[in-house]
């Protein structure tokens, strides 16, 4: 998890994630330097399943979450955004699913601030789906609804330094080295207020240059990864 000024909806994902964990599991956050309550609403859980690292210089929301996966230990890894609620069972589901696939991505429930439901699934109205083309097109790769193994972990970082955002880089990096699953499952509440740190579920603002730009970059650093990292 990355967190920044989260204090608004943090106790609730925690909440909601900390009753899937066993006793071995972690919730590894990075904080990127709140200013506001979050750090000590983490701290007052007590719980020896959370892991915090407190950036000392603030790294933007691709740095945040890279440096979350470089200090995570499992096998499974799950993103998690700062302000949603998780679903009973995703664990356990997203767990199955990747005894045979290397990420699994679930749906989604897009819901405002208060958790009333403003659109049923978010791979209805993106058109979410497999393909690298289709992908590179329309980016169907949200984080918050991704979970991946150690070995795709490994494989993705580190993140090239001008990669427009984490999970666009990581979903492509699936389809070409892994097997992916979309499951059919809505396992999040995802929530989409004024305050987001990301733009995942919401209409991107991005003028067509800047678009044009994010996917001559991600295009560059999959070449590159391709035929010069191995």
């Amino acid at each position: 998890m990355a967190t920044k000024n989260g204090a608004t909806f943090i106790r609730e994902q925690l909440d909601s994630i900390l009753v899937q964990l066993n006793k071995e599991d972690e919730i590894l956050i990075s904080d990127d330097c709140s200013r506001d309550d979050t750090l000590n609403i983490i701290r007052s859980f007590e719980d020896p399943r959370i892991r915090v690292l407190e950036n000392t210089v603030e790294k933007g929301i691709t740095g945040n979450f890279e440096a979350a996966l470089k200090a995570s230990k499992g096998d499974y890894i799950f993103l998690a955004d700062q302000d949603d609620v998780w679903l009973p069972g995703k664990v356990n589901k997203m767990k199955l699913a990747l005894k045979k696939y290397d990420l699994a991505i679930s749906d989604c429930h897009l819901v405002d601030d208060n958790l009333r439901l403003q659109t049923t699934s978010f791979y209805g109205v993106n058109r979410s789906g497999k393909g690298l083309l289709k992908n590179l097109i329309k980016n169907s790769y949200m984080g918050c609804c991704m979970a991946f193994t150690r070995r795709l972990k490994d494989r993705v970082l580190p993140f090239p330094p001008d990669i427009p955002i984490h999970d666009f880089w990581i979903g492509l990096m699936a389809e070409i080295y892994f097997k992916v699953y979309f499951m059919p499952d809505v396992l999040i509440l995802h929530r989409r207020h004024d305050a987001n740190a990301s733009t995942s579920g919401k209409t991107s603002r991005h003028s067509l240059n800047q678009k044009l730009v994010h996917r001559y970059r991600i295009l560059k650093n999959l070449f590159i990864h391709r035929y010069y990292a191995g």
